[in-house]
Order: structure tokens, then sequence, then C-alpha cells
């Protein structure tokens, strides 16, 4: 979903940067609260890898764009929304600076919708899910999975009413949000796979290291 150079006009860029800087302050703010001791903060450089990892396999979906796991809903349920926000932020203005995947002037806009959309609609998704879901072990990878498909599209959604704002390329704006929904619905059942598993792992060997799980850990720990 990188968004490329020159694809919105310069107002909708600079609005898009000015939303994300905002988030990345404010979540630097509340990631102090999740990475509280020392064991979680490698899990946050270890998510870090992963995503950028993950990120750099895309799919071509037309109109100068191109889909790929995002990996914010696996970063949010392991070390917390703000810690997420601020690991798809680092990772994506890596690839934007060193890689040439998805523009420098656009680099704001790729942090709305992947750092800020993706990881705050799924961490809401994810939230509600669990409200609903008895507290089992087995309810957090669950709901993680659900949650990540439902972030995709929406990230793709998002996306989609930024063209209709600020597009500047010939296309019309209902092929792209075919083009977009379509493939990243796709695109959102691969990625609810992957953060099924990944989440499924560290519960089963960490569940403690889990930040989305602090609930249940919390109260196993008082049941015993």
């Amino acid at each position: 979903m990188h968004v490329p150079d020159h694809f919105l006009d310069p107002q909708t860029s600079i609005a898009t940067a000015a939303v994300a800087l905002t988030a990345v302050v404010v979540a630097t703010r509340h990631a102090r609260r999740e990475l509280p001791d020392d064991d979680r903060v490698p899990m946050a450089g270890l998510v870090a890898t992963f995503v950028f990892a993950a990120q750099m396999l895309n799919f071509a979906v037309g109109d100068g764009t191109s889909g790929h796991l995002m990996g914010g809903v696996l970063a949010a349920v392991l070390v917390g929304p703000a810690t997420a926000v601020l690991c798809l932020t680092a990772v994506l203005a890596v690839q934007a600076l060193f890689f040439a995947d998805g523009g420098v002037t656009a680099l704001g806009t790729n942090v709305t919708l992947m750092a800020v959309v993706g990881v705050l609609v799924g961490w809401a998704v994810f939230r509600v899910a669990m409200r609903l879901a008895p507290r089992r072990p087995v309810a957090v990878p669950l709901a993680a999975a659900l949650a990540a498909l439902v972030s995709v599209p929406a990230t793709a959604l998002a996306f989609t009413g930024l063209y209709a704002v600020g597009g500047t390329a010939a296309v019309d704006l209902g092929a792209v949000a075919g083009s977009m929904l379509g493939w990243h619905s796709l695109i959102g059942v691969g990625e609810a796979a992957i953060t099924l598993a990944a989440v499924a792992a560290v519960m089963w060997t960490r569940p403690d290291l889990v930040f989305g799980a602090r609930p249940y850990v919390r109260t196993r720990a008082v049941a015993r």
C-alpha cells in the first residue's frame, strides 16, 4: 500500500504529514507505559524487524500503488498500540529513505495510513473482540486475527478517501476503490493467518510478553 510521491496533491500530503507527526509525538509519550521493563524492549525491536521483512513482499495493485502485509495489528497486540505506531513509523521511514519503497514526500501519508489508521482500527477491533470472548489464551490470537482481517481493507478505504480529496492521477475513483478494497480484502486474509500464527506462538511460550494478553495473564496469576 505504499503511496508514491505526487500521487496526492501537496495540500493532502501536508495534512497527512501533520497527522503523522502528531500521532508519533503522542505515541512516544504513551509507549513508555507499554514497555515498563527491560524484558519487553527487545520485543519491540523484534516486531519492527519482522514487520520490515513482511512489508518488503509487495503485491502490485495497479495505478501506481502496491499492497503488502502491514503488521499493524501484530505489533499492537504484542507490544501495545503506541509502540506499534512507533515501530511501523520507523519501518516506513527506513523503506522510504533507503529502499525507495513509498515516496519521501508521501511518508506522512504512508505513516497515517499504515502506522495510525491500520494500528488504531485493528486495536479497536481487537479490544472489542476480547471483551466479547471468554478469557482463555486462545481468544488472544483469534481476536488478533479478526482485527488484522478488518484493519487491512479499513486502511485501503482510508486511502480511497484521501485519493477522493487530493488524488492527482487521472484514474476513476470507482476503479481505485474497487482495486484497493478488492486486493486488500484478500491481503487481509493472509495477514490474519500470519498474525494468528505469530501471536499464538508467542502466547504459547511467553504470554507475559504479549501486551494484548495482560488482562488474562493478571487474572491467571491472581487465580493461582
